[in-house]
Parts: C-alpha cells; sequence; structure tokens
C-alpha cells in the first residue's frame, strides 16, 4: 500500500509541474505607415558606451524587430552600424527601441540616422533625419533627459 501511495504521489507531482506549451499569437498586423514619435535622442554617453533611443508607432509584422543607427564622424558618411534586436509587444501602440553603440573616440562628435526593420531584413520603412551627439571625456557621463522636461 505504502508503495503505491509512494507512486501515486510521485505521479501526481510530475503531472503538477509538467509545463504547459505557451501560447503563440501570430504576428501583428502590419502598421500602414511608422513614424518616429519620439526622438532620436541620446540617452546615455559614457568614456565606453553610447545609447540612442526612439520612439515610433508599433510597426506590427514579425514580432522581432531591430532598431539601427547608422553613424559617423561626417554627417555625409554614415557608414558605420549598430544594431539592437527588440521584441515588440503587440498590445501597446508605440515601441521604444534603444541601441549601444560602444568604442566611440571620446569627446567627438558623431552624426547619426535610425531606421528600424523585421527580424527578415523588411525596413519598416522610417528613416530619421540627421542628428548628433558628442561623446564625453574620460570619466564624464552624460545622461539624457526625457524630453519635455
Amino acid at each position: 500500500m505504502n508503495g503505491l501511495l509512494l507512486t501515486l504521489a510521485i505521479t501526481i507531482s510530475l503531472l503538477a509541474f509538467q509545463p504547459v506549451a505557451a501560447q503563440v499569437l501570430p504576428p501583428a498586423k502590419k502598421a500602414e505607415r511608422v513614424d518616429i514619435t519620439k526622438g532620436p535622442e541620446l540617452e546615455l554617453a559614457t568614456d565606453h558606451l553610447t545609447i540612442i533611443r526612439w520612439t515610433t508607432n508599433n510597426p506590427g509584422g514579425s514580432d522581432v524587430h531591430y532598431g539601427i543607427v547608422h553613424y559617423g564622424t561626417d554627417p555625409k558618411d554614415l557608414s558605420q552600424t549598430a544594431k539592437n534586436p527588440i521584441r515588440l509587444n503587440q498590445g501597446h501602440q508605440y515601441t521604444t527601441f534603444r541601441v549601444r553603440i560602444e568604442g566611440l573616440k571620446l569627446r567627438t562628435t558623431y552624426y547619426y540616422r535610425v531606421t528600424s526593420e523585421e527580424s527578415n531584413g523588411t525596413s519598416d520603412g522610417v528613416k530619421s533625419t540627421v542628428s548628433k551627439f558628442t561623446t564625453p571625456g574620460p570619466g564624464e557621463r552624460i545622461v539624457a533627459r526625457p524630453q519635455g522636461d
């Protein structure tokens, strides 16, 4: 009897902890038009890391998108690229992209333009105007205030 109870207890506990298959939602309907609603702007700059952020209406389409920053020290040559993935939240109206750039020269002005694309490389059809920022010196840090402050 004890063996039967033990077997029953083990079976119940194994069943109780079986992972349930996650519900996979179909991709959100692709937006007819994607617009930048805020930014792009410098979020943070240190002597080793820079973060550029911007917000768009939710582009829809595939769940994974990439924020892309094209940058360089000449506004006519934005040939360097930084790219970070983001998973869209289908329930949100807006998407905030944040892209990390590492290895920039200290006390240097950089020009940049942002875009975004689906994980398959299809552009969201949005491209910002060219903006600029200057990196800080050694040990310095720039933290942007949110727009509107």
